[in-house]
């Protein structure tokens, strides 16, 4: 306990010479740094508090020092996490390799794959991007029908991968593709890396109804593929499939903790916009949603830290199952929530008369919608846990 303490303090006085006070507060959108070939940064302070954490292996805290990552255990992960959010430090890099794709390799990938692509990872060099669901699979992902023909000294890839974010922006894709067409649904499955500067590989955007365009369609049309680019066994793709969605959900129930946009809390919106009576929220309905709410993000906050001491106990867990759906689910309700809150005062889109945080509060709950989705329906999720977690009996 000493020791994590002795951390705490040191990581303290690091975040405070080493974090310029521009960076200090919530990224926009426009001043997010996702890195890649095309990766650019809306600051030199952003570029300056990268190259620091980067330095440090911070932009992948917990990944082997081998690899470019700072090695720290689970709780001393923590406490990074807890001392960058105290001073409101902005997120150095943003990474769906970091997320997703890099605890993946690091469980199936060979060495000559993880001396690739894990440094890239950790030093921004890379922007990935996921080719899981399908036009006609989505919740039931093993129905995907992407093929990769075996040609001998590489794969021919031919499908379409949609709801794939920021490809558009990205330089590469980890991708579900079946190898095996004969085979039962996930028996027939393979994990490929894809450069996305590939002959054959093009992209469409899909507006959202958010008004923004993260979102595409990604074409595979005779596409080649090295043979090296194969994750794990061939056929065998669907097992570090699941893996990786628990990293995936696990970021999932996690979005709103370090939201791109400045959202106001529901308990300072109702000071703002509420009426109170005797020092209470005069709306009783409302003032029983708002404790509701406030009751559920503690306990959220409380198993997050649970799962920390979890993963340093080496203790094997249910949580991130469960905090996917409980997660995105409360995210949601707090965005109605402000919008009751609000009332009209949340429904402006655009232009003038409304304050920024307003305007946020409709597209960010329009946007909460899809987070109920992404990573597997709360639907879904809650069928695993059924079946997974609690092992009720199957009708």
């Amino acid at each position: 306990m000493e020791q994590l303490e002795t951390f705490r303090t040191e990581v303290r006085q690091w975040l405070q010479d080493n974090c310029p006070e521009s960076q200090r507060s919530l990224a926009s959108p426009e001043e997010q740094y996702w890195g890649g070939r095309r990766g650019q940064f809306a600051s030199e302070d952003a570029r300056l508090w990268f190259e620091r954490m980067r330095e440090r292996g911070w932009t992948a805290p917990e990944w082997p020092q081998a690899y470019g990552g700072g090695g720290l255990d689970p709780q001393e992960a923590r406490i990074l996490k807890e001392e960058m959010k105290r001073i409101r430090a902005r997120t150095p890099l943003y990474s769906l390799g970091i997320w997703m794709l890099g605890p993946a390799l690091l469980e199936y990938g060979n060495e000559a794959q993880k001396q690739e692509h894990i440094r890239a990872i950790v030093n921004g060099e890379i922007r990935w991007c996921q080719g899981y669901s399908e036009p006609g699979s989505g919740s039931d992902l093993a129905s995907l029908q992407t093929r990769a023909e075996d040609m001998g000294d590489h794969y021919l890839v031919n499908g379409s991968k949609i709801w794939t974010t920021n490809a558009d922006k990205s330089d590469w894709i980890f991708c579900l593709v079946r190898t095996d067409p004969v085979a039962k649904k996930q028996e027939g499955i393979s994990f490929l890396l894809i450069d996305m500067a590939s002959p054959g590989v093009s992209v469409t955007p899909i507006e959202l109804i958010s008004g923004e365009s993260e979102f595409c369609q990604t074409f595979f049309d005779n596409v080649k593929v090295p043979k090296e680019n194969l994750v794990g066994e061939l056929n065998k793709g669907w097992s570090i499939a699941k893996a990786l969605l628990v990293h995936e959900r696990k970021l999932m129930s996690e979005m709103g903790s370090d939201s791109p946009r400045e959202q106001v809390p529901p308990t300072v919106a109702a000071r703002e916009y509420l009426a109170f009576r005797d020092g209470k929220i005069a709306d009783a309905q409302l003032r029983s949603d708002l404790v509701d709410y406030e009751m559920q993000m503690q306990a959220i906050a409380l198993t997050h830290f649970r799962t920390f001491e979890e993963r340093a106990a080496k203790v094997q867990s249910a949580a991130p199952l469960v905090m996917k759906y409980a997660g995105t689910e409360a995210e949601k309700i707090k965005s109605e929530l402000l919008l009751a809150i609000m009332g009209s005062r949340g429904l402006g889109w655009e232009g003038e008369g409304f304050s920024a945080s307003e305007l946020d509060t409709l597209r960010l709950w329009a946007m909460s919608k899809a987070m109920t989705i992404a990573g597997g329906t709360s639907e879904v999720q809650l069928n695993v846990i059924a079946k997974n977690v609690l092992q009720l009996p199957q009708s």
